[in-house]
């Protein structure tokens, strides 16, 4: 759902402002009085310009990119990405950078001349005294010094009044690529193919969007410096020659010897970059695991192997990012010691040439050299560095843009809405040739079609429709990965009638998805052909569901026909549901679909399949989700009659259906192993048909019950999709408010209000306590208390040289000018400067390391230990906003500020210090300044804040989106979603450019006041000394060369003190996360703490247990005052409808929600003892199994604690043996993230395998066997019987033929126990006859066979027990 429209907003003012007010920034105006009187909000914020558009600036780029690889394939070479940047991009740049050259040379160089004038206007006794006698000569020296004054006053103004603007545009500029490319890669994300997505994961397609494109936004400022510097080196170092001839070299050379220096040191930056870049996605990736796989993970009680493997990565990160802050400090210290360096070295040498130093050449040769430090020591190793980083962005970015595309054509732009069908298209041949198709030879389209084919067989399929709806598949193979030798389908042939239901089984992994994904063109033909006459409509076998109204979600972008709609709803058994649910369809879903369940999930996938119109329906096992009657229902209401009259394929586990489909289709290993009628299978000796035989015997008869399911198939090698469904946000139907009282959505926290001490306090506190500190403090201040001194000395010195030149003293040699002292205390000074800004900078950032690494694992605690109420308010992608976004700002960025800032206010106080020593008036309007400053300061900080945050904000959903999408592909083609979510996406970059846009703006707006006054205190100085006479020229020089350094220092200081305020909100969230409630302790007391042995005979008691969701006492119950025993060694069966409690009994013995009365195992109260203590001794099968990345060993055993032979005995209980011995490495095999590379009944019995090697007394099974073919179902029920024969079990049940035996069902409804006894008991004797109900639904035949092994294993344990 979308909060705001970008569209519904005001216009913003810099579209309706004036070239004055442009260039004054007074459009900015309203914004900062708006963010004085109150705390901004998203509604405060204005449209995105019309040229920030992010489908305008998006369909450039791509067109610019499309060509480019057209031209360079024609040439065979590769396409550039830059070019294709220039070409759209580079005249605007080009234009910035002759503003900046006239800026730059036009003013700056310029300003230094006027400052000689004056100075030695005033070095010369006679015209100080002259002030005051008025003859001619007098007055035009007079006249002149006023003019060379204004001089200095002007540039400096009117490089403030352009530098401004300069820099707004030049960024604009970087802006405009960022929000271009972000709309390439996500139109590009749709268009990927699943090979391609296989080998990226989305964390890395989203790393792409947040860090590589966001590294464009900044690094476009200093790229004209690359070759500005070098022009302006060579003016100024003319200039200098023609003051102080050869001695000028001597300060250059130094400064050109240390770009080398500079140049190498970015260098290695960028490959330190790179190396950074890879171990943060890693461990993002890792971050992104974990969150998704939480609950899995709590439940095993893993959160410490889990976090020593993120502390590992997090050290190996930490490494890199370590030497990038030390260089970075080391070129930060340059900037305190190259220029001063610099000076010393010309003017040393100016004396010992034996030439005498005059205030004058001092101080004028000291204004050039600050204009080529900031030139020099800070803009151009900067444009280097980031030129070289940019590049790396930008090479990364090609080769993701270079990725193969898939054949599925975009439907997206040719959706006919008048009956909302797709209009019909041949898929896929082999290798893109014509195949001939019933002897007319027609062009077989593969992926995009090129219009005129798309034309040509329109109108001939126009002619046939009516014939020939269907698919024919001829001789194909087919693999995912096209390094394996294996083929994932191998030689398939098969034909598809019209008006036929198709039902495709087979075991795990037999490539029944893949099948599926074939025939949507997801999965390229290697060999042979899928011809489909007909559109397409696909439900996948993990619902995909996005984040906005059930009702969006089934119309998924099509209009509302609330006659088919109804009907729909109806036939996919959701009335009740919607009943149920707070809001009906207006229920918001979260991220996660959290608030529905399985069941629910599933059907919502099936009716928005149904719900569009088409000629085939592909289905992916969507009935292993929903219990027996509701199966029942939906096959025979959907897919036997409302979807009658077209072509359904079926993937399918159960059984009892296949009697009524026209065809079945048999699938092993990627064959199809046989084809035909159910009649015709079961006369044919077939070994499955065995199976299809039982179909009537109770051993198979797939009923079930309880829907609590969420299927999690993906289809064989389906790409590294995430493992919980992801959302995609609204899907432009923001029409339909959503009413507001739907709970899932938990607004993201912003703190409001001020960064306080505390934080700066924490921050350095996890940096290792206050030695550190005061060490790093006295280091600080030290390099500063020198840089001044240095400075003054130069002053006094040139004055007592000024002395003696006036005695008229003969210039002979050097000795008598100069007194040796001096030149020895310069010398020293300075390199005693240089040691100390060295140390200083390593020590700050060694110091800045350990804070990163102790808030990060504090942070890490906080969120591993929370509770899963947490994880189902935040989406996955607001939780890794802070892993990763965040936690980069304080790596990377917090040091650099932070440092930025104590350097610049140390300095400033030292000018300060220095002026007063020449002046003391100049107190009074350095104080006058000073509260200007700090007003302006407040009344910017608080819109800035503001709009920092928001901005902040406003960038999640971007992410969220990207993520979301890559989850949902197949879904999202099949039903041409594209266009309306790439709009959704623009739609969301807008919203975010309209706030970044205004970032920008006020803080420009900022700097420029701020500029403005200091041009205004430059000019209180230079024309102060027309008033007090100063005693020499060198006070004129110091003073007058010290406030130039103001103006960009102060309003550079303060916007980085502003910078380092908003980028200490990073600081913020990551301790906010840090402080988290957590779910309660890891650890029992040492008097409550139970033996090792325990439980002994796991006996379970639940008394007058309750359960809520919410940790707020007043929500609602889901589970209601339950009281039951359940025996040692007891097999329980647990059944119900959906939303019946089932998977909240197994969350409340785990302590997953808030628990009110108690659950007692073996006379101890869970309540009382800590989490892992408990979790650890209670085994599960989880409803999702979750693998997670790393070797097939970790995944078993990820404390260590048991030998490899174990190991291997696990597995090969579970039949798992060969497979993974047949992987290259064994048990050493990596496993992709996901687990995705195993199909999803595997990964069940890698999760049972788990549960073998545990040896746990309690055994919890939450619907393990729902989407796993009846033979895997046997092979765990009887490993179950076999291993656990002494445990007690519970099964959350979904085929009642798995409980038929247990020694007890409970049955459940609506969050009671409504029935519980033994099957047969309850088959029999119950009065309520709800679990008799449920077995009648099965059908006669089934009834009868369960009821038999009901009344076995009744009279099995009335003997087991009379013989004990």
């Amino acid at each position: 759902m979308q909060s705001c429209k970008a569209e519904e907003r005001l216009k913003n003012p810099r579209e309706t402002a004036n070239p004055l007010s442009s260039l004054m920034f007074c459009f900015v105006m309203p914004l900062f009085f708006k963010g004085r009187k109150k705390i901004l909000n998203e509604s405060d914020l204005y449209q995105a310009l019309k040229e920030h558009k992010s489908d305008y600036l998006g369909y450039k780029l791509n067109s610019a990119w499309e060509e480019e690889c057209i031209r360079r394939q024609q040439k065979h070479q590769k396409p550039s990405l830059l070019k294709t940047l220039l070409r759209v991009f580079g005249l605007r740049f080009a234009a910035l950078g002759v503003v900046l050259f006239t800026l730059e040379i036009g003013l700056r160089v310029t300003q230094p001349l006027f400052l000689g004038g004056l100075v030695s206007y005033y070095a010369n006794r006679d015209n100080r005294n002259n002030n005051y006698n008025y003859n001619n000569n007098g007055n035009d020296k007079q006249m002149t010094a006023y003019l060379y004054a204004i001089g200095v006053i002007v540039c400096s103004a009117a490089n403030v009044l352009l530098m401004h603007p300069y820099m707004l545009g030049i960024l604009h500029v970087g802006m405009k690529i960022r929000v271009a490319m972000c709309s390439m890669i996500y139109r590009k994300a749709l268009r990927l193919s699943k090979t391609a997505l296989g080998n990226t994961t989305s964390g890395q397609v989203v790393n792409l969007i947040s860090n590589d494109v966001g590294r464009l936004d900044t690094s476009v400022i200093h790229m004209h410096y690359m070759w500005l510097g070098p022009v302006e080196i060579g003016i100024i170092t003319y200039l200098m020659y023609r003051e102080i001839g050869v001695s000028s070299l001597f300060g250059v050379a130094i400064m050109i010897l240390f770009l080398p220096l500079q140049a190498y040191l970015g260098k290695k930056t960028s490959v330190l970059r790179l190396r950074t870049a890879l171990r943060t996605d890693e461990r993002v990736r890792l971050m992104n695991e974990i969150i998704s796989g939480i609950q899995v993970i709590k439940m095993y009680a893993w959160e410490i192997p889990f976090s020593k493997m993120i502390k590992h990565t997090r050290h190996k990160e930490m490494n890199a990012i370590r030497y990038v802050n030390y260089i970075r400090g080391i070129l930060q210290s340059f900037i305190m010691f190259l220029t001063r360096i610099s000076v010393f070295a010309s003017l040393v040498g100016f004396v010992l040439l034996g030439r005498l130093l005059t205030a004058e050449k001092a101080f004028v040769i000291t204004a050039y050299y600050n204009i080529l430090r900031t030139t020099m020591t800070v803009y151009f190793p900067m444009g280097i560095s980031q030129f070289a980083e940019t590049l790396v962005s930008i090479k990364r970015i090609q080769k993701y843009m270079m990725h193969a595309e898939t054949k599925v054509r975009d439907k997206s732009h040719e959706v006919d809405s008048e009956n909302n069908k797709l209009q019909p298209s041949l898929v896929m041949g082999e290798n893109g040739k014509g195949l001939t198709l019933n002897g007319t030879s027609k062009p077989i389209t593969i992926g995009a079609t090129n219009g005129n084919h798309h034309h040509h067989h329109h109108h001939q399929q126009q002619h046939h429709h009516h014939i020939e709806t269907g698919v024919v598949i001829n001789k194909l193979k087919a693999k995912w990965d096209h390094k394996s030798c294996e083929h994932t389908l191998e030689n398939i042939n098969l034909k598809i009638k019209s008006r036929t239901l198709v039902a495709i089984i087979g075991p795990v992994g037999s490539g029944k998805s893949s099948l599926m994904q074939a025939i949507l063109g997801e999965l390229p033909a290697e060999a042979g052909s899928v011809v489909v006459h007909g559109s397409l409509s696909y439900a996948s076998q993990e619902p995909w569901l996005f984040t906005g109204t059930v009702r969006q979600n089934i119309l998924f972008g099509l209009p509302m026909d609330r006659q088919r709609y109804r009907t729909v709803v109806k036939k996919c058994a959701l009335e009740h549901d919607f009943e149920l649910l707070a809001c009906g369809d207006k229920t918001i879903v979260g991220e996660r679909g959290a608030s529905l369940s399985g069941g629910q999930k599933a059907r919502i996938s099936l009716a928005r399949a149904v719900y569009r119109k088409a000629d085939i329906y592909l289905l992916d096992d969507p009935l292993s989700a929903v219990d027996t009657h509701v199966a029942r229902h939906l096959f025979d209401q959907c897919m036997r009659g409302f979807l009658r009259d077209d072509i359904v394929l079926l993937v399918t586990h159960q059984l009892q259906f296949l009697e009524q489909a026209d065809l079945i289709v048999m699938m092993d290993k990627g064959r199809v192993t046989a084809t035909g009628t159910f009649e015709s299978m079961r006369k044919s000796g077939l070994d499955f048909a065995k199976l299809l035989l039982q179909s009537e015997n109770p051993e198979e008869s797939n009923g079930g019950a309880g829907d609590m399911l969420e299927p999690k198939m993906l289809s064989r090698h389906n790409s590294k999709m995430r493992d919980r469904q992801n959302s995609i946000s609204s899907v432009s139907s923001g029409a339909e408010s959503v009413a507001s009282d739907t709970p899932m959505q938990v607004q993201e926290s912003r703190d409001t209000g001020k960064i306080g001490l505390k934080l700066y306090k924490k921050y350095f506190e996890s940096s290792g306590g206050c030695c550190m500190f005061s060490v790093m403090a006295f280091f600080c201040i030290g390099a500063q208390v020198l840089a001044s001194g240095g400075d003054y000395f130069l002053s006094y010195w040139v004055n007592k040289n000024g002395q003696t030149d006036n005695s008229r003293l003969r210039r002979t040699r050097l000795i008598e000018n100069t007194n040796s002292t001096d030149l020895y205390i310069f010398t020293a000074l300075n390199f005693s400067i240089v040691v100390f800004a060295v140390t200083r900078s390593l020590l700050f950032f060694n110091l800045a390391k350990r804070s990163s690494t102790s808030l990060h694992n504090a942070m890490f605690q906080g969120v591993t230990r929370a509770a899963m109420y947490f994880f189902n308010t935040n989406p996955t992608g607001r939780i890794l906003n802070r892993f990763a976004k965040d936690l980069g700002q304080v790596d990377e960025v917090l040091p650099g500020v932070l440092m930025d800032v104590i350097q610049i206010f140390l300095a400033l106080l030292g000018i300060v210090i220095v002026l007063c020593l020449v002046n003391p008036w100049y107190l009074l309007a350095t104080a006058l300044l000073s509260v200007i400053f700090y007003f302006l300061r407040s009344f910017y900080l608080n819109t800035s804040r503001d709009i920092k945050r928001l901005e902040a904000i406003a960038r999640s959903p971007i992410y969220s989106h990207l993520g979301a999408s890559l989850n949902g592909l197949s879904t999202i083609r099949a039903f041409g979603a594209q266009q309306i979510l790439i709009a959704e996406f623009d739609n969301y970059q807008d919203v975010h450019s309209s706030g970044y846009f205004m970032f920008l703006a006020t803080s420009r707006a900022f700097g420029y006041w701020l500029d403005c006054c200091c041009v205004l205190y430059i000019a209180i100085i230079t024309l102060s000394f027309f008033l007090f006479s100063p005693k020499n020229g060198g006070d004129v020089g110091l003073a007058i060369t010290q406030a130039m350094g103001l103006t960009g220092m102060v309003q550079w200081g303060m916007r980085q003190s502003a910078e380092l305020e908003n980028t200490m909100t990073a600081v913020e969230r990551v301790v906010e996360y840090e402080n988290l409630e957590p779910e309660g302790e890891q650890e029992s007391p040492p008097n409550k703490k139970p033996p090792k042995s325990w439980p002994e005979q796991g006996r379970i008691l639940f008394d007058n247990l309750s359960l809520r969701y919410f940790p707020d006492a007043k929500s609602e119950l889901v589970l209601k005052a339950l009281s039951f025993e359940i025996k040692a060694c007891e097999k329980i069966g647990i059944v119900g409808r959906t939303g019946a409690g089932k998977s909240s009994l197994i969350n409340a013995l785990f302590r997953l929600s808030y628990n009110d009365g108690s659950i007692l195992i073996d006379q101890r109260d869970t309540k009382c003892m800590g989490l892992h203590d408990l979790r650890s001794k209670i085994s599960i099968i989880p409803q999702e199994p979750v693998l997670f990345s790393g070797t097939m060993r970790y995944n078993l055993d990820p404390f260590d604690e048991y030998s490899d032979a174990k190991l291997w005995e696990a597995l090969e209980e579970v039949k798992l043996k060969e497979v993974i011995y047949e992987l290259p490495s064994g048990l050493q095999s990596k496993i992709s993230e996901g687990g995705s590379n195993f199909s999803v009944g595997q990964r069940q019995l890698v999760c049972l395998a788990r549960a073998i090697l545990r040896e746990n007394r309690i055994l919890v099974m939450d619907e393990a066997t729902a989407n796993v073919d009846p033979q895997t179902d046997a092979l765990i029920q009887t490993t179950i019987r076999n291993k656990f024969k002494h445990c007690t079990v519970l099964t959350i049940a979904h085929r009642l033929h798995t409980v038929m035996d247990s020694d007890k069902v409970l049955v459940m409804d609506a969050g009671r126990v409504v029935e519980f006894g033994s099957p047969f008991e309850l088959l029999t004797e119950s009065k309520t006859n709800i679990f008799h109900d449920m077995v009648k639904q099965t059908g006669n035949v089934t009834f009868d066979s369960l009821l038999k092994v009901a009344q076995k294993a009744h009279e099995d344990n009335l003997k087991a027990k009379r013989d004990s």
